[in-house]
């Protein structure tokens, strides 16, 4: 599967790794970047309900089976340095990383390790990569035709969909991590029954369900990457969620596409999983039609058609109204990303096909992911379409759209019968009231 010879039933000696639902057992071991106590950035791997510390375990005799180079990386304080490193020199870290945590390890290693765990709980995650560029897709027809029935009812679909994977160029600048509030924006917006736009914070606040793939190893300016070899590209995928405010990207957007919309925040999960963890859950795609066109030569692969993620992806909202009342959090939708129509190495391939070069910690995400059921959309535009047929929360709440207080959170998880649980981590933010300056319209 990943190439080496770990065993996917193995155990740890850290016992809450062996929890099947928690999802962090040692056959995930996502890489992180944390911080405790007001102390530095280092690296870290998810290991039950603990991290291992990566910089203090690179300075010891454990490690001294692993690359120089690889060691060094993991005393830096971000990631991009090991994601450069290249996909066989960090496989063999994984490896000797799930040797150290496994059960049958001699105590001398467990009395080294178990000074170097600290509790999930306690730590402060940061943005676990340098990300020079941010590239959002548009890869699920599902959302496309969904919104497309929005905009366009007679032709909800546009004609180059289903040959070219869409995407626009992304503000990496306001990448945040998990936990952080989104301030809602402002900026120009125009109904249709008025004659001048008007500026002011936005009413059509709005997330997007996503999966994020870092790029580890990239391609030289005027170069491309096969779509074959594409994957060994991909150090690992994240969820992410690509807030959006509706009403300034219709007024903006056309015709160039999305900016001050989209470009206010994006926030990413700390948990960054491996392509060797998720390799016995990958699956065909599921969205090409019998009668869609085959993909142009450039965009088809010719080894390996199970170039989708079984990864099932949750929205949950909690308002300020549920948290003063202790409810819990409501699922507003569920989907699976294997509903993609692109995959992630179509999407490498493609941005490189023009010789566009990637570099060490780009982030390429899905766009919005949704499925062919109603419950299964990614955003509020297509559940309330567009506003028009608002959500019922409880008996005296609704949404359009997102209010002050609201909170979303994602969840991710691999399940399959006779494997482990595997977590993508969650990925959160709260909705914070704008800040109007004095020349904003009131």
């Amino acid at each position: 599967m990943s190439g080496m010879s770990e065993s996917w039933n193995r155990k740890s000696w850290i016992e809450s790794a062996n929890d099947t639902m928690r999802g962090f057992p040692l056959q995930n071991l996502p890489f992180c970047v944390f911080q405790v106590r007001g102390g530095g950035q280092r690296l870290g791997v998810g290991i039950g309900d603990s991290i291992l510390d990566l910089g203090r375990l690179a300075q010891s005799e454990a490690m001294s089976g692993v690359p120089v180079d690889v060691r060094e990386a993991c005393m830096e304080s971000t990631l991009n340095r090991l994601m450069a490193c290249g996909g066989e020199k960090t496989r063999r870290l994984r490896g000797a990383l799930m040797r150290m945590l496994a059960e049958d390890v001699p105590q001398s290693t467990v009395n080294t390790l178990k000074p170097l765990l600290q509790p999930m709980s306690a730590a402060e995650f940061c943005v676990p990569v340098v990300i020079g560029d941010y590239t959002d897709f548009y890869a699920s027809i599902h959302h496309a035709m969904n919104v497309g029935r929005l905009f366009r009812p007679d032709q909800p679909l546009m004609p180059n969909y289903k040959f070219v994977p869409i995407g626009y160029h992304g503000r990496a600048s306001s990448v945040v991590i998990s936990g952080t509030s989104v301030r809602r924006p402002n900026g120009q917006t125009k109904s249709a029954a008025a004659d001048i736009p008007t500026f002011g914070a936005s009413r059509q606040m709005d997330y997007e369900l996503e999966l994020g793939a870092y790029i580890g190893t990239g391609n030289s300016l005027g170069s491309t990457i096969d779509v074959d070899e594409a994957e060994r590209h991909i150090f690992g995928v994240s969820l992410v969620n690509d807030w959006s405010a509706r009403d300034i990207q219709a007024w903006e957007y056309q015709p160039l596409g999305p900016f001050l919309g989209k470009s206010f925040a994006t926030t990413v999960s700390p948990w960054v999983v491996t392509m060797d963890a998720l390799a016995p859950y990958r699956v065909p795609l599921a969205a090409r039609a019998d009668g869609d066109p085959e993909p142009l030569p450039y965009l088809s692969s010719r080894n390996n058609r199970e170039q989708g993620i079984d990864v099932q992806l949750e929205v949950y909202l909690t308002t300020q109204r549920m948290r003063a009342a202790a409810v819990d959090p409501v699922r507003l939708g569920s989907v699976n990303a294997k509903q993609l129509y692109w995959s992630f190495a179509q999407m490498v391939a493609h941005h490189t096909s023009n010789g566009c070069n990637l570099r060490t910690g780009d982030l390429l995400a899905t766009g919005t992911i949704s499925g062919p059921q109603p419950d299964s959309q990614g955003s509020l535009l297509e559940i309330t379409r567009r506003g028009a047929e608002p959500l019922k929360i409880s008996s005296d709440e609704e949404r359009k759209f997102l209010e002050d207080g609201d909170e979303i959170t994602f969840r991710g998880f691999c399940e399959r019968e006779g494997l482990p649980r595997i977590s993508l981590g969650e990925c959160k933010g709260m909705i914070i009231p704008a800040t109007l300056s004095s020349r904003a319209a009131v």
